[in-house]
């Protein structure tokens, strides 16, 4: 029943065409970087994973730049506006790079790519509110989130069956009809899509609160152990899985001399595995901790590159699709740990550090790839090592030593008289021999591993 919630929020037209949108513009983004892999193979041959490492890059470092400054724009302009032109400008861009023909057009082309990424990703999500009711957003923010995630593994496999069909070039005239359908499906919304501001704030202070704000969540991020501690796994996870986004076309067309075709196989595994895994992830969750089930994800992908140098076709595939369970197995429940964890009024500082944190594992991951496919055939083998080299460190220094459980803090007032078993300091004027009240904060302990609720009073007055 839980996840049929999520789905709730589709009820809603308005809110059904935004989410329509994102979901086609993520498939979009998942063609660009599926064509970019073979166009890479195409321009650079063994040199590919140093071109497709170089491009990553820009990618997450325009992710984590631009993000909190397109934020505050979207604060001040019409958010309906701002979307519809990412999408355009995006086709625009996809559509020019069949017809590339040097790798420094590629790094042009992908950095304004994700400028306009950059933009999209935040301004959708702070639009969600304008398009649903108090009681919607919540299962509308879920379902978003989780339609990014799960795409985000599910997508190189989709679109690697499609280019199978259309050709390398072609795939990226369908990625630009993907981002028109969305654009003007935002157009069709209707009004437009802007906040009232209650007073301007000068440049200055937008700055010092964006700032402010990443700062907080980054402090609640790296406070809370068993958020680190999968924070950390995630950097695991992001090695293992740059080695598969960077290596897997020069493997596949390179060392098996095999041809899109097959590249296209291999990457649906990974997806195929995400899938399996993105279905179970909630029933695991119901049994096993997610401090169990994130470093079991870690594990899994990093074991799956281990020997995939050193297998043919079939077995790589078999490989991969354990290796999309391995990423899924990491990235959903650290996103569920933050919403376990955080109050919900931090959650949204907390996920936007989150979310430039973590695309800095990437932004680290990618060189080491592109590093590794240079050098030789044994890429996959020697990111496994590294992966396991820093597994086992953040087990040592990161691994929370308790289980893992909740703490929320409860206020309420009540009436009370003050007799040999209760007795506190009050403020001068309060008669302690008549009854009166004062604020009572709770600490209420959800233990994941306990079938009861502890509360400890705390009093303040």
């Amino acid at each position: 029943m839980a996840n049929l919630s999520l789905f709730q929020s589709l009820r809603k037209p308005t809110f059904a065409r935004l989410y329509f949108a994102q979901t086609i513009s993520l498939f979009g983004d998942a063609l660009t970087w599926l064509g970019l892999a073979l166009l890479a193979f195409e321009l650079a041959g063994k040199d590919s994973a140093v071109v497709l490492s170089v491009a990553l890059t820009l990618r997450v470092t325009a992710f984590v730049i631009l993000s909190p400054i397109a934020g505050a724009i979207a604060d001040r302009l019409d958010r309906k506006l701002i979307l519809v032109i990412t999408h355009i400008a995006r086709m625009l861009i996809v559509g020019t790079l069949p017809f590339v023909n040097a790798v420094w057009q590629i790094y042009v082309l992908v950095f304004a790519l994700n400028v306009f990424n950059a933009f999209f990703t935040p301004t959708y999500q702070a639009t969600i509110p304008l398009v649903t009711s108090k009681a919607e957003y919540a299962s509308a923010i879920a379902l978003s989130a989780a339609t990014y995630q799960l795409l985000g593994v599910l997508g190189p496999g989709i679109a690697g069956s499609v280019s199978t069909w259309i050709g390398a070039r072609q795939i990226f005239f369908l990625d630009a009809i993907s981002f028109l359908i969305a654009a003007v499906l935002i157009f069709t919304l209707p009004n437009q899509l802007r906040v009232k501001q209650s007073e301007p704030l000068e440049e200055s202070r937008v700055v010092s609160k964006i700032i402010g704000d990443v700062k907080e969540g980054t402090i609640r991020l790296f406070a809370n152990a068993f958020i680190r501690y999968a924070l950390f796994l995630q950097l695991v996870a992001s090695i293992a899985g740059a080695q598969i986004l960077v290596n897997t076309v020069g493997y596949i067309k390179g060392t098996l001399q095999l041809s899109s075709l097959e590249y296209g196989w291999v990457m649906a595994a990974f997806g195929i595995g995400a899938t399996v895994a993105a279905v179970t992830v909630v029933a695991i969750g119901k049994k096993w901790e997610h401090t169990a089930i994130v470093p079991f994800g870690a594990i899994l992908i990093t074991s799956a590159i281990l020997p995939a140098n050193y297998v043919g076709l079939v077995s790589l595939m078999l490989l991969w699709a354990i290796a999309g369970m391995g990423q899924v197995f990491v990235n959903l429940p650290t996103q569920t740990l933050i919403a376990d964890q955080i109050p919900s009024n931090f959650q949204g500082r907390v996920y936007g550090a989150h979310f430039a944190w973590s695309h800095l594992w990437w932004a680290v991951s990618y060189p080491i790839a592109g590093c590794l496919g240079s050098q030789g055939n044994m890429s996959f083998l020697y990111g496994s090592l590294i992966g396991f080299t820093v597994l086992t460190g953040v087990q040592i220094l990161l691994s929370p030593k308790t289980h893992e459980h909740q703490h929320e803090y409860l206020s309420h007032d009540h009436e009370h008289i003050h007799d040999e078993h209760h007795q506190h300091d009050h403020h001068e004027g309060v008669l302690l021999t008549e009854p009166h009240t004062h604020i009572h904060e709770h600490l209420q302990i959800r233990h994941r591993h306990a079938h009861y609720t502890d509360i400890h009073h705390l009093h303040s007055h």
